[in-house]
């Protein structure tokens, strides 16, 4: 990601987007902010691994079991799935989607991938 300067730092804004939205109790758009960065983060070893410790700490302080034990399962395997490129393109990453359904990609981060390439 660091070769793709407009990724990271629409990466990086969703990842502070979430954390502020988080600190104001705006926990739906948090977790959407979180899904946004995990889409585009997932053909990267290390910003994908990120998103998901994000996303355990966020079920751990909402205290969602499903959430947490989900996240576990995917920082375990957040690597592999990127460096082998097998991460399922546009899954937004939390325990209610499969770990490996592919979803669609909203427009505005489907132009940013394309872009960026």
């Amino acid at each position: 990601m660091t070769k793709r300067p407009l990724l990271r730092a629409a990466f990086e804004h969703e990842l502070r987007e979430a954390l502020e939205a988080e600190a104001r109790a705006e926990l739906p758009r948090a977790w959407r902010h979180l899904e946004r960065a995990h889409v585009l983060s997932q053909a990267f070893v290390g910003p994908h691994v990120r998103v998901h410790w994000r996303m355990l700490g966020y079920g751990w302080r909402r205290r969602d079991t499903r959430e947490v034990w989900g996240q576990v399962a995917r920082v375990l395997g957040a690597g592999p799935a990127s460096w082998l490129g097998r991460a399922p393109v546009g899954n937004t990453g939390g325990a209610d989607v499969g770990i490996f359904t592919p979803l669609p990609i909203p427009d505005d981060l489907r132009a940013l991938l394309d872009a960026e390439g």
